[in-house]
């Protein structure tokens, strides 16, 4: 790393950085997605460095805390023109040091995945990215879904608790505000499941989803689908190969596979049989 570079400050970003942080991914070949940029920016804490020619941001991630039980790191970026000099490793070892004893979490593209693993992350398991205009083909799935209301909100976070291990009330509070749809299942009175589609780009991404079973599942993605005419993009656990064959069987096709990692504990907490997709990579 250049002498110039290794002496920048790292420092705290914040929505002021929305837009340099959407450049940032437009740098590396990712989307804008600078709707996703916003809620990661509010609900969690943001580092980066400016560019030394400024030209923005020379690289940035996102910490999403959900308190002592687990943080999850994403959007680590470095600007192409800085890359491959150590930029990168120097801001993972300081976000490591500001998490102290906190368990980490991430999710590592192939291209990012030997650093982690230098800096002592470990693969606990694989999430697959699925995206296409889904068509039903088959039978309709057979579970109950409408639309949530603020009534709901309670035992969504129960369940959300329940399944996820660790308490993100202050992610999921933010999903009736953040996402286009917002559906929840039950079944003789009681909430079995929740999803939303929330916009980016040209997609609507499905996440979180969280549900009892598969044929659950299904029913959310399905009833999810109709209320859009966009394309829908989503990554599932490829451990629920079920939802996997029936998702591409009904139009949406494999993109790419992304390694879920973690720092600190030997696995994910909660309950992954019925953690399906999350709200986003970026925040576990």
């Amino acid at each position: 790393m250049s002498t110039l570079l290794s002496s920048l400050p790292i420092r705290r970003l914040t929505l002021d950085d929305l837009t340099s942080c959407a450049d940032l991914s437009e740098n590396r070949g990712w989307p804008r997605e600078e709707h996703k940029w916003g809620l990661l920016l509010t609900a969690g804490t943001g580092y980066g460095v400016d560019d030394p020619d400024g030209k923005g941001l020379a690289t940035a991630c996102v910490l999403t805390s959900y308190g002592p039980g687990l943080t999850a790191i994403g959007m680590v970026l470095v600007a192409e023109r800085h890359a491959r000099q150590g930029l990168g490793r120097r801001l993972m070892k300081h976000v490591l040091k500001e998490a102290g004893d906190t368990p980490l979490t991430l999710h590592a593209t192939p291209h990012g995945k030997p650093l982690y693993e230098e800096l002592g992350f470990v693969d606990v398991g694989r999430a697959e990215m699925v995206s296409g205009r889904f068509r039903l083909s088959g039978p309709a799935p057979t579970a109950t879904t409408r639309p949530a209301t603020a009534e709901d909100l309670p035992a969504v976070l129960r369940l959300d608790t329940e399944v996820f291990g660790v308490d993100r009330t202050h992610m999921i509070t933010r999903l009736p505000a953040f996402a286009d749809q917002f559906r929840v299942a039950e079944a003789n009175g009681v909430l079995t499941g929740y999803a939303a589609a929330w916009p980016n780009m040209d997609t609507h991404v499905v996440g979180p989803l969280i549900a009892r079973d598969t044929e659950t599942a299904k029913a959310l993605i399905a009833s999810l689908a109709e209320g859009t005419d966009r394309r829908l993009r989503t990554d599932i656990d490829v451990r629920h190969e079920e939802l996997l064959a029936w998702v591409k069987a009904n139009g949406l096709e494999p993109i790419a596979f992304n390694a879920v990692m973690t720092y600190g504990i030997p696995g994910l907490p909660g309950d992954w049989t019925r953690r399906f997709a999350p709200l986003t990579v970026a925040a576990g």
